[in-house]
């Protein structure tokens, strides 16, 4: 299994950033993948999950309205297109996957596979 990241970057407050995770090693359709943040100081918080199985997608009351969850199945990649950026989300963005979906809550769940992580800035 491998997760690879990428999409993030500097931006400045009220731009936009598509982050990308692409998953290797497993098939998506049995799989829960999530997209997690953690700025310094900070837990880390799951912010974003799909359960392929379904097709279901959660969202993190604090991203609600700023960000959006989709795929690309022929690629094998998830995305995360967040708009609206403030600094107060400046984090690193990693993905994490199960590739069989035993989850009850995708945002909360003890992931054996991790992504590296992308660093998003968000510059006031």
């Amino acid at each position: 299994v491998r997760l690879v990241e990428s999409g993030g970057g500097l931006v400045q407050a009220g731009g936009s950033l598509r982050l990308s995770c692409v998953a290797s090693g497993f098939n998506l359709h049995e799989s829960v993948i999530t997209w997690f943040r953690q700025a310094p100081g900070k837990e880390r918080e799951g912010i974003s999950c799909i359960r392929f199985s379904t097709g279901s997608t959660y969202y993190a009351d604090s991203v609600k309205g700023r960000v959006a969850l989709s795929t690309d199945n022929a690629k094998s990649t998830v995305y995360l297109q967040m708009n609206s950026l403030e600094p107060e989300v400046t984090a690193v963005y990693s993905c994490a996957a199960e590739p069989y979906d035993t989850s009850n809550y995708c945002l909360k769940y003890p992931f054996r596979f991790w992504g590296q992580g992308t660093q998003v800035t968000v510059s006031s």
